[in-house]
C-alpha cells in the first residue's frame, strides 16, 4: 500500500498556495481580456497579461518542486505546473500567429489545470 506523505507546513506549501492564487487569476484576467478582444479593445492589457501568466506560472512550478522535494509532497503538483508553463508558452505563440482554434482551447486546458493546482493547495 502507497501512502502519500504529508508536506511539512513550513511554508512551502504557503508559498504554493500564494502562487496558485496569483496564478488562477493571472489566467482569468486573461479570459476577461480575452472577451474584449471580440469587441475590439483591450489588446494592450492581455499582451500584458501574458506576460504576468509566464512570470507566475514559473512561480508555481519553483514554489511546486519546494513542495516535492524539500517538502516531501507529492510530485504531480510539480509536472501540473510544468504542463501549466509550457501552455501558457504555447498559449502565446498561438495567440501571437492568430490561430485561434487552437488558442481558445488551450487558454481553457490552462485555467482548469490552474484552477486544479488551486484547489488542490487550499485542501492540503
Amino acid at each position: 500500500m502507497v501512502t502519500e506523505v504529508a508536506p511539512r507546513t513550513n511554508g512551502y506549501l504557503t508559498a504554493f498556495k500564494a502562487a496558485a492564487v496569483l496564478n488562477a487569476a493571472a489566467v482569468l484576467l486573461q479570459a476577461v481580456t480575452a472577451g474584449q478582444l471580440m469587441e475590439g479593445a483591450g489588446r494592450a492589457l492581455h499582451g500584458a497579461g501574458a506576460g504576468a501568466v509566464h512570470v507566475l506560472g514559473l512561480a508555481l512550478l519553483v514554489t511546486a518542486v519546494l513542495v516535492w522535494r524539500p517538502g516531501r509532497g507529492p510530485i504531480w503538483p510539480a509536472a501540473v505546473s510544468l504542463a501549466v508553463l509550457l501552455l501558457g508558452m504555447v498559449q502565446s505563440m498561438a495567440g501571437g500567429s492568430g490561430a485561434v482554434a487552437v488558442h481558445v482551447p488551450l487558454g481553457m486546458a490552462l485555467f482548469g489545470l490552474s484552477v486544479w493546482l488551486l484547489a488542490w493547495s487550499f485542501r492540503r
